[in-house]
């Protein structure tokens, strides 16, 4: 049985979160130059330009191609893993924040009259718009093609 300290031997992994840790962080660069306001919230939140999830899971899908070979079963599995977290990022979430929405406006509408509703608001950015998967889908893989050093055993 390997050690867990292996895990920080583990490059490609390291790169993939690497990736992960730079998006959320251009998130609150795009937070500063859109709305010229420092909100750290940007940093532990879902949504937003880019998508996180994209960088993290095309950067280790290309570190694995990259470090096994792009034939691999191991890369396959890691594309499949990649197209099905960013479907997610764009479709499914992204339709639960326009859910989200709506409903928060139908009790905005329906306890304008000093009416109280005691429930919290629901959260409006869960997903992604399709340009901020894309984007961070190509800050993952070029993170892992900057990084492609690293592999090099």
């Amino acid at each position: 049985m390997q050690d867990f300290g292996d895990i920080l031997d583990n490059q490609v992994l390291l790169v993939a979160i690497i990736a992960c840790l730079v998006a959320q962080l251009s998130k609150l660069l795009v937070e500063l130059t859109k709305n010229r306001k420092f909100n750290l919230r940007v940093l532990v939140t879902t949504g937003g330009m880019p998508s996180a999830h994209s960088a993290l899971v095309s950067a280790l899908a290309a570190g694995v191609g990259q470090t096994v070979g792009w034939a691999s079963p191991e890369f396959a599995i890691a594309v499949l893993f990649a197209v099905i977290v960013m479907y997610d990022a764009a479709g499914v979430r992204q339709a639960a924040g326009k859910q989200a929405r709506i409903l928060n406006q139908i009790i905005d509408e329906l306890f304008t009259e000093g009416k109280q509703f005691n429930e919290d608001r629901l959260k409006e950015l869960l997903g992604h718009t399709p340009f901020q998967v894309i984007v961070g889908l190509a800050l993952g893989i070029t993170i892992s093609c900057l990084a492609s050093p690293a592999y090099q055993f």
